[in-house]
């Protein structure tokens, strides 16, 4: 019986990690090839909903935004100005990061649970996808759009 409870305890957590850094989204589009510096920060007591943006929806691009990792997903598309800054918050337990496929033109350092870093946001128009470096066997992306 404890056999059966370990085999399916070690299930579980392997469906957890299939489904870690994940979203619905997974096309692909053009990157930037200038990484900005990022900048981390810890933030206990942040409460900001996963994958939000100030960009206030129906296409207007923000000059800030942000990206909420919790329970393994980014969230929905954020929309933002060229050069926004944006600020990513991991609520999750794991450590995450937020890393541009592609020539890696925006990266944060890894983040521990309610840490939060910084970017700046492509200045060049166009959709960035993203995912995280450290569960780089994850098929997720999160999606960056940049409207200018």
């Amino acid at each position: 019986m404890m056999r059966s409870l370990r085999i399916a305890a070690v299930g579980a957590f392997v469906a957890l990690a299939v489904a870690a850094c994940s979203s619905k989204d997974d096309s692909s589009d053009t990157l930037s090839n200038n990484p900005p510096a990022a900048t981390t920060t810890t933030d206990s007591a942040a409460t900001t909903p996963p994958a939000s943006s100030d960009s206030g929806g129906g296409g207007t691009a923000a000059s800030t935004g942000t990206i909420t990792i919790q329970n393994f997903q980014f969230g929905q598309p954020l929309t933002v100005k060229p050069g926004a800054t944006i600020t990513v918050t991991n609520k999750d337990s794991a450590p995450h990061d937020v890393v541009a496929d592609d020539n890696g033109g925006f990266k944060t350092d890894t983040l521990d649970q309610n840490q939060s870093a910084t970017f700046t946001a492509p200045t060049k128009a166009g959709t960035y996808k993203f995912s995280c470096s450290l569960h780089a066997n994850m098929t997720g992306t999160g999606t960056l759009v940049v409207e200018g």
